[in-house]
């Protein structure tokens, strides 16, 4: 028999987890796979409606996506879309699309879900401002109508009312809902807890009228929204002017192409289906929204996914366990209320008893609902507190005598802690959206072999849906790797077996000030790594704000925190002074320019309101510096894990629109925060109106002014992972703002993991931004104050680093080039370009076998040698410095002829002196900065086994005994050389082959990075282009046009105008 040949109509949730069935059943029973072809009518493939509302949080739709597009192609599923399916001919088993595209099926599956149910309101659906909440499409056009709107309603109090009012809540609209039933969530809470839910989101400032019904939609020119009136039973009517109305008042199945076709639907509507999921005709088949099962049409996702997988697993088996219907319990959160059902939540009074707990003040309602005799749990409802949720519904799908008294289920066991989700039976449903138990979980992490809750996710499918599980699925993952035996830490290294918010609490409350007494008392011995050192540095900064170039300090820093400015390609540096808000004065502007020229800078307006000079030597930096405080300016902290900028619109000080001073705001801010170190970069906002020009929704922290004050934002940001920020306080004047902020950095700082950024956090927090409200607004942890103190004490200790530098002589000869002379070699030469320069481009990365290896040409230049050997009767020291030139625990370069070598001096317990020395060149990009590299060690039993560097650049690690790359398979080597001290002298020699023979394979002239001239034609100045044939062409580069405007194909353009590194580089984690 023939593998089935099945089309798919509609690409939604449902439909996905469909394909999804057919291959898994496919492989666990090793059938052939059958052809699927997939119609959708959005032009997306299958996404999270159920996350819709997350939407607003990063404006990406392809983090809602439940597959990528990658995975139907890498499992033969054929998708058409935007494509809808017009037509079913059921006689001869083919679909036809709306573009005329005609498919024949074996088999026909429908699942075009549902649409939104519009009242019969006139003029309802003429008006402009006027909305459904039902697709990606419906999400975006609210999020651009919502652009300088303020008022809005929701008709509608079920889950997708309540939803929809979230959405207007996170665009900072004010809103109200309008609900025609007495109660809110009619379907799944009674009176007593729809009133406790109407009260908590009373708090949240979103108002529920019930019993209402909608009379008129007001319009002042006949095409837009204006107003609304509407009348609440047994009251007066209220009219409401109103500038957006979002309609969320349930759905109707999409049936209309199974009517056509002759397929029998429900009075009510929906494709009716048996228990196996066949409709009328044996070969077509309806699931989810669409489907009509024993007069049922269910609105929940979770019955959607078991229709899904009894429908796959009839079409390839014949025969599977049917459908009986669906559990309708549910838990959720709704405008960051946890509301949970479960079970016969509305069982008949007469055979049940219910027991109820009401906490007002804490806005919990619980009512369970017991058999007669008490012996068995029927179902319940939860508001405020949902914690048992899981336990409970387990308890009451046993259908067992409960092994307690039913008060116990309620209040608890006197004296008992409560249970840990350990202690739930395998059969409880821990992830509702996919009807995924506890036990099913287990089975596969054992299965599938996962080892990270990333993999347990994508092999199981939980916590895939509204997230709401996450924590349940990660707590048990990490008992079940517990109980294989598999140890899961989040030590921050193997120098420490804690996390950065352990040692965080350690470092605050022994008020240890160095590394070396911490890794002593709490360590593991060594040196450290590339790892610990930073992070333990941005502790103590945090903490105690010492200059982070104290001796102790600054062998802890990463480049560009040992050098106060950022390291570029070359091994040149940026430097970046602040410009609070983005306010600067001409004579400012001047001075900049000034020292731009003077240095032969490179600059360049950043997007966070700054001018950043690029290409200083490091030995140049202080009188760089020395400059800038003269003119005015302090360090901008772009090096740091630190505040690095608060972003300003002009707000009303220019602009028409505006209705606060942000730009005055905003340098308060950053004057407040400024140089306060903490696990990850931060960066702010504020905007003088909701027109968010400074985008402050897209920051770690952002304010938006409104009438009444401003709205704080916090955990947003850009970068690889854009994520949008969360609103954490509404209305709230400057100065209640800056306590917000001081708490709510202050959390952050002391509770992060390292290098976490706010919004990685945010989303590891137990609670997420509920409990971070409550911590920062509402002080639940009664810990505010001692918060606001830690901050002010940060803020008035405050110094420019750069100032304390050009202050201190001494300091000065730490960012000299070389240790043993004044003397100056340039690392890489430099491009004009656009009228200014810039270094001359890396060569790229080129894998063998790759599209790049197109020419000899290309590959002409030689990589830096990977073997060493010198010829050992030429050998002899040359002097490199005194001792005192080379600190403890760190590098410097020395000059020797042409070459140029990084010296090494490892002290551990004050009695082990180490010296080592090695090429100053990565051989990766043939950068000229192994001496500012990090010195560690991997360590074990408090024993230095392998002192190493990590190359500042990618943090690529060698040894420094064998000078052989560590924990990586790539073919990188440096050369090391013996280091002797001369006693009498306390002069320092480093062990070198004869000159012509070392700077044969390590000159510094032989390996600078240049511009690729042409070679077939020395005399001119010209450059080589690359063409999509793979011949050299010709062109003369004056200087005036970048070759990166060239139209060279894919990764060759690249090569010759790509400014940065191409190639995967190092460890990302690691990248500070």
């Amino acid at each position: 028999m023939s593998p089935p040949s099945i089309v798919v109509v509609g690409l939604g949730m449902v439909g996905l987890r469909f394909c999804e069935s057919v291959r898994d059943f496919e492989a666990e029973q090793n059938l052939p796979a059958a052809s699927i072809t997939v119609f959708s009518e959005e032009p997306f493939v299958a996404y999270n409606r159920v996350g819709l509302t997350q939407y607003f949080t990063h404006y990406d739709i392809n983090r809602l996506l439940m597959q990528t597009e990658q995975w139907y192609n890498e499992n033969n599923v054929t998708v058409h879309k935007p494509e809808a399916v017009v037509s079913i001919d059921r006689k001869n088993k083919t679909v036809t699309s709306e573009t005329g595209r005609t498919v024949s099926y074996d088999f026909l599956v429908i699942a075009t879900g549902s649409e939104a149910f519009v009242p019969p309101i006139p003029r309802v659906k003429e008006l402009d401002g006027v909305f459904v909440y039902r697709s990606i499409d419906d999400v975006r056009r609210i999020q651009e109508y919502s652009k300088g709107k303020t008022t809005s309603a929701v008709i509608g109090g079920g889950l997708l009312g309540l939803e929809a009012a979230k959405v207007c809540t996170d665009l900072g609209l004010s809103s109200f809902v309008i609900e025609r039933n007495p109660r809110v969530l009619a379907r799944q809470l009674d009176d007593e807890g729809s009133k406790f839910l109407i009260k908590e989101l009373k708090k949240l400032n979103l108002s529920c009228f019930m019993s209402s019904d909608t009379n008129e939609l007001l319009s002042v020119d006949g095409k837009t929204l204006t107003g609304i009136k509407f009348t609440p039973r047994n009251g007066e009517q209220v009219c409401r002017d109103l500038d957006m109305l979002i309609i969320a008042t349930g759905i109707v199945p999409r049936d209309a192409v199974a009517k056509a076709a002759g397929l029998e639907c429900g009075a009510r509507g929906g494709v009716l289906v048996d228990d196996a999921m066949k409709t009328s005709d044996p070969n077509v088949f309806a699931i989810g929204e669409v489907a009509c099962h024993r007069n049922m049409v269910y609105g929940l996702v979770a019955p959607g996914y078991d229709m899904a997988a009894v429908a796959a697993k009839t079409i390839l088996a014949e025969s599977t366990k049917p459908f009986k219907g669906a559990d309708m319990s549910t838990k959720l959160k709704l405008m960051g209320v946890h509301v949970a059902s479960f079970g016969d939540y509305f069982a008949d009074e007469s055979a049940s008893t219910a027991l109820t707990f009401r906490d007002p003040f804490a806005g919990i309602y619980k009512k369970l609902i017991f058999s007669n005799d008490g012996k068995k749990l029927l179902g319940g409802m939860l508001v405020g507190d949902t914690s048992d949720y899981s336990k409970l519904l387990a308890l009451t799908k046993s259908h067992k005598p409960l092994p307690e008294d039913p008060h116990v289920y309620l209040v608890g066991k006197k004296g008992a802690d409560g249970e840990a989700n350990e202690d739930l039976p395998d059969d409880a449903q821990v992830c509702s959206c996919n009807n995924i138990t506890k036990g099913d979980i287990k089975a596969t992490i054992k299965t599938k072999q996962c080892t990270s809750l990333g993999a347990l996710r994508a092999c199981s499918k939980a916590g895939t849906g509204c997230g709401g599980c996450i924590p349940q699925v990660s707590d048990i993952f990490n008992a079940e790797m517990k109980a294989l035996g598999v140890k899961v830490k989040n030590d921050l290294c193997e120098h420490f077996e804690y996390s950065r918010r352990d040692l965080y609490e350690i470092v605050r409350v022994t008020k240890t000030r160095t590394f070396a007494d911490l890794i002593k008392s709490h360590g593991k011995g060594g040196l450290g790594c590339e790892v610990c050192k930073p992070a333990v540095a941005s502790i103590l900064a945090s903490l105690w704000n010492d200059h982070v170039l104290d001796e102790s300090h600054v062998i802890l820093q990463d480049t560009n925190d040992r050098f106060l400015a950022n390291i570029q390609r070359g091994g040149s540096y940026s430097v970046v002074p602040r410009m609070a808000g983005g306010e600067v004065t001409p004579a400012k502007l001047k001075a900049l320019a000034e020292v731009a020229e003077k240095y032969k800078l490179y600059t360049k307006v950043t997007g966070g309101q700054r001018i950043d000079l690029f290409g200083a030597q490091r030995q140049d930096l202080p009188s760089i510096w020395s400059e800038l405080v003269d003119a005015g300016f302090e360090s901008g902290h772009a090096y740091g894990k630190s505040l690095r900028t608060v972003k300003s619109c002009v707000g009303s000080t220019w602009c028409r629109y505006g209705r606060r001073d942000s730009v005055g705001f905003a340098i308060a801010i950053e004057q407040r925060y400024k140089g306060i170190r903490s696990p990850h970069k931060l960066k702010g906002g504020v905007s003088g109106c909701v027109r968010e020009c400074a985008e402050a929704q897209g920051k770690d922290f952002g304010l938006i002014a409104t009438d009444k004050g401003y709205n704080l934002y916090v955990c947003g940001n850009g970068g690889a992972s854009p994520k949008h920020a969360v609103l954490l306080a509404a209305d709230v004047p400057e100065a209640l703002a800056i306590k917000y902020l001081d708490r709510f950095l202050m959390y952050y700082i002391a509770t992060a993991d390292k290098l976490q950024r706010t919004a990685r956090w945010l989303e590891k927090l137990e609670g997420g931004i509920d409990f971070l409200k409550s911590v920062v607004v509402d002080d639940r942890l009664g810990i505010a104050q001692e918060l606001e103190s830690q901050m002010q004490a940060l803020a008035s200790s405050y110094f420019c680093e750069w100032t304390e530098v050009v202050k201190n002589p001494e300091r000065w000869e730490q960012f000299k080039q070389f240790a043993n002379t004044e003397e100056r070699m340039a690392d890489i030469e430099f491009v004009d370009e656009r009228g200014q320069r810039r270094p001359a481009d890396w060569k790229k990365d080129v894998t063998p076998g790759s599209a790049l290896e197109i020419s000899e040409e290309l590959l002409e230049e030689e990589d830096p040698p990977r073997e060493f050997s010198w010829n050992s009767e030429k050998m002899r020291y040359v002097d490199v410095g005194s001792v005192d030139s080379f600190p403890a625990n760190s590098g410097r370069a020395a000059k020797i002829g042409d070459v140029q070598i990084a010296v090494f001096r490892i002290v551990a317990d004050g009695v082990l002196d180490k010296w080592y020395a090695t090429q100053n060149m990565c051989p990766h990009k043939r950068a000229m900065v192994l001496s500012s590299s990090l010195v560690g060690s991997i360590t074990s039993d408090d024993s230095i086994l392998i002192p190493k560097i990590a190359c500042p650049n990618h943090k690529k690690t060698f040894s420094l005994e064998t000078g052989k790359l560590i924990g990586s398979d790539e073919q990188y080597a440096i050369a090391t050389f013996k280091v002797r001290v001369v006693a009498e002298t306390s002069r320092v020699e480093v062990l070198m082959p004869e000159a012509k023979e070392v700077e044969e394979k390590l000159g510094t002239s032989k390996w600078i990075v240049r511009p690729k001239k042409l070679k077939s034609n020395p005399d001119t100045d010209g450059y080589k282009a690359l063409w999509n044939d793979g011949r050299s062409r010709r062109g003369k580069y004056d200087g005036s046009k970048s070759t990166s405007g060239m139209n060279l194909p894919g990764d060759i353009g690249g090569l010759v105008g790509g400014n940065g590194c191409e190639g995967a580089c190092g460890d990302k984690n690691l990248e500070w």
